[in-house]
């Protein structure tokens, strides 16, 4: 029941736009402090490893108040994985593009080759974030996007599942041996060997 003098159901009051701005402003703070402490986490991951990531260490990081982490996540875990399905989410315009190119072989493997020269540490804290899902069971849906996403690519070019299991394999593999030796093959060689899989 409507209390005395207040307006009819339905009928917005001068202050209601005023109201829903504070709402649509507070939402919109509180998304930007959660990408900040996705991203610090992320670099944190970059500078000192998983082992570095604690609530402190990523709102340091951020330059957030101490408590903002454990606000928006409430263990370690939650925070790891958050990060690391927005890590992926930013490789999902990439791939989408890649599939609607003339040659999506050629555009793969030009990608993975610039990914890995450019942006070498991000790369470097994706796989270890990755790799933690094997003790961490909470990570687990996160780590897999990246292969759906990539499976899913490569699936346009053959209807083989062994072959798209084999060039997802093959892409993490020569992936990794690169970022630990410095390696960085060329993409006409990614190229070529993704094309020989399929």
């Amino acid at each position: 029941m409507s209390a005395v003098g207040a307006p009819a159901k339905g009928t917005q009051t001068a202050a209601t736009p005023q109201l829903h701005s504070r709402i649509d402003g507070r939402r919109a703070k509180g998304q930007r402090r959660r990408q900040a402490l996705l991203e610090a986490t992320l670099q944190v991951v970059e500078r000192d490893g998983v082992a570095g990531v604690s609530h402190r260490s990523v709102t340091r990081q951020a330059g957030l108040p101490s408590s903002a982490a454990t606000y928006y996540f409430d263990s370690i875990d939650a925070l790891l994985e958050a990060a690391l399905l927005w890590a992926e989410e930013a490789n999902t315009e990439p791939l989408r593009a890649i599939a609607a190119a003339p040659d999506p072989p050629a555009a793969l493997a030009r990608w993975l080759v610039e990914d890995c020269i450019k942006h070498r540490e991000r790369v470097i804290a994706e796989y270890e974030l990755f790799l933690l899902a094997a003790r961490r069971p909470a990570l687990a849906a996160a780590a897999t996007r990246w292969i759906d996403e990539l499976s899913a690519l490569v699936a346009g070019w053959t209807t083989d599942q062994s072959s798209v299991r084999a060039v997802c394999a093959y892409i993490d593999g020569l992936l990794l041996q690169a970022l630990v030796t410095r390696e960085v093959p060329k993409a006409s060689e990614l190229e070529a060997t993704i094309r020989r899989l399929c």
